[in-house]
């Protein structure tokens, strides 16, 4: 029967096979036992119950274990479609990102924002010194009307087909010494000289005449003839030139040699016009910006994958994709790889410590039901002794304080499930037994314990005297002569369902010793149950239960099973034919039984190492996923907030949008949005090349500090609806009022900002001084009204504004005060009717504009 039960227990542990198979196995085995007689219908009953338990113990080790490789698996699907999703955004985002830095720039920001802070006294400042570099300054004449006679939309499309044109002709990425050469093609100013900065071609662009290209003499002398020129007399018109005595020209035309290398090219060009027939209206902003089929180490270090597997993955819509993804997870798992690479072979433990560490600290919410399924196998070895074993006071009392004692650990265990119904201590109690896993296995031991002492604790109150010692007696014969026809001849009807006392005991007889044996085997599938104690402590736990009960059968107990030998043998005889004494060549029950329950304890063995170790690979499978997950997150964090930086987040959430279409450009016309440029007027001066600050790379730090200050106050919460446009040079662009979100219509709150905003820039730059010595002096200009926003360019796409509005709002900083904020008629009466201090400083005569009243802000509203 013992085999049976541990068979039982083997099938209903494995998935595959129907319940409704052990059912009808557990009926056709019940009526094995089934002889018509009282007695045995007591044994069927046992049977049924033992078979029963064996059964209920299965499946509930067999659900948990299912529903937790469930869960884990739910779990890490999750994971890896989190993960894959932040994948998605992750290229998109650095798409973006690589379109509007370089690459190298790109990576070190990402690298110095993914390192831990350090005290620096200065900001990181990325910046390269360039010998020999051509600058190129174009401007477009009369574009102020042409914004004030386009909707956005046009006006956005019209720039953007321009500087797409512009870029497709600036795409030359390798080092060349005639690079002056082949950006005059282009350019309207250009100046070729050493800088870290860009600003050094401003005055030839200023100062250039209407559809001429405006150079300087070093750009000249790069260009080798190729072009014919002429005086330029750029001193004239710019005051920049014309102090620092800089000769410039303006080309004319392209001489001979150049034509004919012109007529060439053209030439080349309609022959490969076929394979490369592209408009340049594909080339919107952000799109296809990679320009190859090869991915770079770099790019997919920074989460770009090759082009094709790219294509396919774009196939796939997100649930597939994330069960290709799993399916070729789980083709490529290798459960001997995992354990030899990650596990202890015989412990089952983590060879590194913080993944013991991790994987000791998880809860195991079902640690109630564990409990409460070892106290029904409890129940079940009552029933069953109860029905064949000799009722004692023993028995009543034992089983009555076992049974309070595991109904309270249920009721405590079950408490962490129900938080908050119960009183404080009762929670806490719970609390540290379920969520410690050292906790939880001593009291998952200690209930073991009391379902094995319950599986044999009778077996004291049955008579221990030796039947073949008591017939030898009663033969005059030797005990070892003694067989199983001396049993029938016995005058005392010894029988195998006689529950008399033996040899005039005074102890009711067990003739079923191996009931005790089912029932301990019971109690060690209890162990199985408790899904969070080790396998290895599990075996020695079993091994412990086994050598107890062993010694116990085979020391004070063992004439239970020799007794129950003979009588067996004695019942055959008679059952057969009655005459037959012939020697009993089956093994004796004393040896059968340890053979059979250390079967059992290696089975139980290796079914806790099989889900043991399923249960540390589902973790670790779940943990590399989640850190995945959550390094891909990171990643997607450090290139927001580098994007962000770089353009609005609104803007940056349109071109990361998954169902925006290639061909579609960004723009947005904006009612009433004010705009400020702030410079600091006499940084030029301070400004010098020299050996000694670095070829001027130390004044440039300093200016990053400034502006790195301004960024820090416009991130403030007070300026959330400020928008950090761009800076050029020592010039910095804010507006306000950009989207719906920071546009404030009837409280013109976005207008209030920036005024606030421009006056804590002035303030900064005081504190500036005091603390580097220095006397800058900061002039700004601040203008409301309407302009189009937008994204524009091809390789290189830039977020700007445009409009009347912009314009007005630069001259307002060019004709500016050093250290004065000067407003437009607009804007004074929108602050002064919010009770702004300003000053009206007269008519004032402005670029393209005549003479215009302007205004200075002194104060804000609480300012006296």
């Amino acid at each position: 029967m013992m085999n049976i039960q541990m068979c039982l227990f083997g099938c209903v542990t494995q998935p595959t096979c129907p319940f409704s198979h052990f059912a009808f196995g557990l009926c056709s085995l019940d009526f094995i036992f089934f002889n018509g007689v009282l007695f045995f219908l007591l044994q069927l009953v046992s049977n049924v119950l033992i078979f029963s338990c064996t059964n209920i113990v299965g499946v509930c080790t067999h659900y948990p274990a299912e529903g937790s490789q469930r869960q884990a698996f739910q779990e890490t699907r999750e994971c890896i479609q989190a993960r894959l999703h932040s994948q998605r955004e992750n290229q998109q985002q650095e798409r973006l990102l690589l379109s509007v830095l370089p690459r190298h720039v790109a990576m070190e920001m990402k690298a110095d924002i993914n390192a831990k802070q350090e005290d620096m006294m200065f900001h990181k400042i990325y910046i390269q010194k360039h010998d020999n570099v051509s600058i190129l300054f174009a401007d477009i004449e009369g574009f102020t009307s042409l914004a004030s006679q386009c909707t956005a939309q046009e006006l956005v499309m019209t720039l953007n087909e321009l500087f797409a044109r512009f870029d497709k002709l600036a795409a030359v990425s390798v080092r060349t010494t005639a690079h002056a050469l082949s950006r005059t093609r282009l350019l309207y100013g250009l100046r070729t000289r050493s800088c870290c900065r860009g600003s050094c071609a401003q005055p030839e662009a200023s100062s250039a005449l209407h559809w001429r290209i405006h150079i300087t003499k070093a750009t000249l002398n790069y260009l080798n003839g190729d072009y014919d020129v002429e005086p330029g007399f750029g001193g004239e018109r710019n005051v920049y030139l014309k102090k620092h005595n800089i000769e410039t020209y303006l080309i004319v035309g392209c001489s001979q040699k150049r034509k004919e290398e012109k007529a060439m090219i053209a030439k080349m060009n309609r022959t490969n016009s076929v394979t490369h027939n592209s408009t340049h209206w594909t080339d919107r902003p952000f799109y296809n910006h990679l320009g190859g089929n090869q991915v770079s180490k770099e790019m997919k270090r920074m989460g770009f994958e090759d082009p094709k597997d790219k294509n396919t993955q774009e196939n796939l819509n997100p649930e597939d994709e994330v069960d290709e993804f799993l399916g070729r997870a789980i083709d490529a798992r290798s459960i001997d790889r995992l354990r030899s690479e990650h596990v202890k072979k015989f412990l089952l433990t983590f060879r590194e410590p913080d993944l013991e560490k991790k994987y000791s600290k998880q809860v195991d919410d079902r640690f109630g039901a564990y409990v409460a399924c070892a106290s029904l196998v409890f129940l079940f070895i009552c029933f069953i002794q109860i029905v064949i074993v000799p009722h004692s006071g023993l028995m009543v009392g034992f089983y009555m304080l076992c049974l309070v004692l595991l109904m309270a650990v249920m009721f405590i265990s079950a408490i962490y499930s129900c938080f908050g119904f119960f009183p404080v201590p009762l929670q806490t109690l719970s609390k540290r037994i379920v969520q410690s896993r050292l906790n939880s296995t001593l009291v998952g031991v200690f209930t073991i314990v009391l379902v094995f002492l319950s599986a044999f604790i009778n077996i004291f109150t049955c008579s221990t005297d030796d039947l073949k010692t008591c017939l030898g007696q009663e033969f005059n014969i030797s005990p070892s002569d003694v067989n199983a026809c001396h049993v029938g001849s016995s005058s005392f009807n010894y029988t195998l369902w006689s529950q008399d006392s033996l040899c005039n005991s005074l102890s009711p007889a067990c003739n079923f010793p191996e009931y005790f044996s089912s029932c301990v085997l019971l109690s060690l599938l209890a162990c199985s149950v408790f899904l969070q104690i080790s396998s290895i402590g599990k075996l020695f736990l079993m091994l412990f239960i086994e050598i107890l009960y062993v010694l116990i059968m085979e020391v004070p107990e063992v004439s239970l099973f020799d007794n129950v030998d003979l009588l067996v043998m004695a019942n055959a005889i008679e059952y057969i034919n009655g005459t037959s004494c012939a020697i009993d060549t089956r093994v004796p029950l004393k040896i059968m039984t340890p053979v059979v329950i250390t079967v059992f304890v290696l089975a139980l063995y290796l079914h806790a190492q099989q889900v043991e170790s399923t249960a540390r690979l589902d973790f670790l499978w779940k943990l590399q996923a989640t850190e995945e997950k959550e390094e891909m997150e990171e990643l997607q964090a450090y290139n927001r907030r580098l994007l962000h930086n770089i353009l609005p987040k609104d803007v940056a959430a349109h071109f990361l949008a998954r169902e925006r279409r290639n061909d579609e450009l960004y723009y947005q016309s904006c009612e009433c949005v004010a705009v400020m440029f702030a410079s600091i007027s006499n940084f030029s001066e301070f400004y010098v090349e020299l050996e000694a600050n670095n070829e001027g790379v130390e004044c440039l730090r300093l200016l990053n500090e400034i502006i790195a200050d301004f960024d820090e106050i416009i991130s403030e919460d007070q300026f959330r609806q400020l928008e950090k446009i761009k800076t050029i040079g020592s010039t910095y662009m804010a507006a306000s009022g950009l989207n719906d979100s920071t546009y404030d219509k009837t409280g013109r709150s976005h207008i209030r900002a920036l005024a606030d905003y421009a006056m804590r820039l002035m303030d900064q730059m005081k504190y500036i001084n005091e603390h580097s010595f220095n006397n800058f002096k900061m002039k700004i200009g601040l203008n409301i009204g309407p302009v189009v926003a937008g994204v524009i360019g091809a390789r290189k796409p830039q977020y700007d504004i445009w409009g009347n509005t912009v314009n007005v709002a630069s001259r307002m900083d060019s004709t500016g005060v050093p250290e004065r904020i000067q407003v437009t008629t607009d804007l004074y009466q929108v602050l002064s009717s919010y009770n702004y201090t300003l000053e009206c400083r007269g008519v004032v005569k402005v670029k393209g504009k005549g003479e215009m009243t302007t205004y200075f802000l002194n104060g804000g509203p609480n300012s006296s």
